[in-house]
């Protein structure tokens, strides 16, 4: 069992969470912050390996919890003055903790048995691909596809909006649009989320029930790529009151999910 007080930002030991800004996030590419105790056990559960701990003093039944559970990796405690000046937030839900990056997973590996998967085209804000991810763990997705310019989805911000989910749900990058065709090989019907002249409503495609299909959603603004749109089978919208085009990307991609389910 290893509690250590936190008595300055000065200790070596406590180097991953000095100064928690995008570009030091950016830079530990081997490494990521799980925050809040929800969070933090769920990576846990999903058997991730702690780097360390860092948790308010307050919260007295984790510290020991912590220490117990994984006594190998230093549980370390301090007052929240102490732990906002260290980090440059509060921490508002008691705890952070420093896990080694797991190995990336392949797109063979993630498509395996699975019948619904998502791809998220540059979608760039964190926040919006946390909420996907919990969506998507909640309504069946077998796993999410993440472009190359697609925003971290182990990323601070995306792993507290994801509530966690990010550890268990299946996900992989990919080469895209040019791994379209290895989906289609797999046996998926592969749809754009767009606006386009030929779209069809999402709940035709449900009442169809495809045995294998991937939904692509694209980022805020500029949606779906062209050469995306090229690249599939076709486009799919939600049927929206007049006066409202659209709805933000982590909504739609709830309600079509939903819809799009295997049944």
């Amino acid at each position: 069992m290893s509690i250590e007080r936190v008595g300055g930002t000065d200790d070596p030991r406590l180097g991953d969470y000095v100064g928690l800004t995008d570009a030091a996030l950016a830079r530990g590419r081997d490494r990521f912050i799980a925050e809040s105790t929800v969070v933090v056990r769920r990576a846990l559960d999903a058997g991730l390996c702690p780097r360390s701990f860092l948790v308010d003093e307050r919260h007295a039944a984790l510290i020991a919890e912590l220490a117990s559970r994984v006594p190998n990796a230093p549980v370390f405690v301090g007052a929240s003055a102490d732990l906002e000046s260290l980090t440059g937030f509060h921490l508002h839900r008691g705890a952070l903790a420093s896990f080694s990056r797991p190995d990336a997973a392949s797109l063979d590996a993630v498509l395996d048995g699975a019948r619904r998967v998502v791809v998220l085209e540059d979608v760039a804000e964190h926040t919006n691909v946390g909420a996907i991810f919990r969506s998507a763990a909640g309504l069946g997705i077998d796993a999410v596809l993440l472009s190359a310019r697609c925003a971290d989805p182990l990323y601070r911000r995306a792993i507290r909006v994801s509530m966690g989910t990010v550890f268990s749900q299946p996900w992989a990058r990919v080469d895209w649009p040019a791994d379209a065709a290895r989906l289609r090989e797999r046996g998926f019907e592969v749809h754009a989320m767009e606006l386009t002249p030929d779209a069809v409503p999402v709940d035709r495609i449900a009442a169809r029930n495809p045995e294998r299909l991937a939904l692509v959603m694209g980022t805020e603004g500029a949606g779906i790529s062209e050469a995306t749109l090229q690249a599939c089978d076709g486009a799919v919208v939600i049927p929206m009151r007049p006066g409202v085009s659209s709805l933000n990307v982590g909504a739609a991609a709830a309600v079509a999910m939903w819809e799009l389910r295997a049944r």
